[in-house]
């Protein structure tokens, strides 16, 4: 008995353990992993630079993706906006504001592509009007109207008028009437009511909102859209 028990003993022992499809694949996946770290780090090594230039690569991938689908900054480049935007102020516009199915609000400031409309570039104007609002200038108060709602704009440029030309629009659906805070420095919808879509600037063409004011420092704020236009009721209610 102490014989059979010693020969079996011997038996277990010398007999080599038998590889196991679960240890196998625990091999083939170091394996992968290691081939894989030795190409990232034979990658990193032929940059010029190294991680450095890679760290540099990634951030402005991630800025560029940024910068084309959520957040766009633009310096403003004339008064037309004054004194809610000066000249050389940047920006921040919000890209995503108009991208789930709502669309720019009367008081809202807009960034648009006024191509064809304007001429060939990005403008910065106040929402004024929107589809199927009626917009005149002026009361017997010089007040600029909304379907038939007379509007107070604590945003004018100090001294302007809300506007020295008279008019009297329909703005069309997916379309919206802009103007300057400056009204006496700005061309806009007034400016190109005889001109193709009538100075409407067609819903499609607007890049975004701008919902902050990012440089200088000292004038870094987020923008609210005002409250005036609250009274204004829905198109088709609409009287003079």
């Amino acid at each position: 008995m102490d014989t059979e028990a010693q020969d079996a003993e011997r038996d277990r022992s010398s007999t080599p353990p038998e590889s196991t499809p679960a240890s196998a694949g625990a091999a083939d996946t170091e394996g992968t992993e290691e081939r894989s770290r030795s190409a990232f780090a034979s990658f990193v090594a032929w940059l010029p630079g190294g991680r450095l230039t890679l760290g540099a690569l990634f951030s402005v991938a991630v800025l560029l993706l940024v910068t084309t689908f959520v957040v766009q900054p633009y310096e403003i480049p004339s008064g037309s906006m004054e004194p809610t935007f000066r000249v050389g102020d940047r920006i921040l516009v919000n890209k995503l504001a108009y991208r789930f199915g709502s669309g720019p609000q009367r008081g809202d400031a807009v960034v648009f592509d006024g191509s064809g409309y304007f001429g060939d570039a990005d403008y910065v104007k106040r929402v004024a009007g929107v589809g199927g609002d009626r917009v005149v200038c002026c009361d017997k108060r010089g007040r600029i109207k909304v379907n038939g709602q007379p509007v107070d704009e604590p945003y004018l440029f100090p001294g302007d008028k809300p506007s020295t030309v008279a008019f009297d629009v329909v703005v069309p659906d997916g379309r919206i009437f802009v103007l300057g805070d400056h009204r006496s420095d700005s061309s806009d919808s007034r400016d190109h009511l005889g001109s193709p879509g009538g100075g409407m600037i067609p819903v499609d063409d607007v890049i975004g909102r701008a919902d902050w004011i990012a440089w200088p420092l000292g004038r870094w704020t987020s923008l609210k859209r005002p409250d005036v236009y609250a009274r204004v009721p829905a198109p088709g209610g609409a009287h003079g």
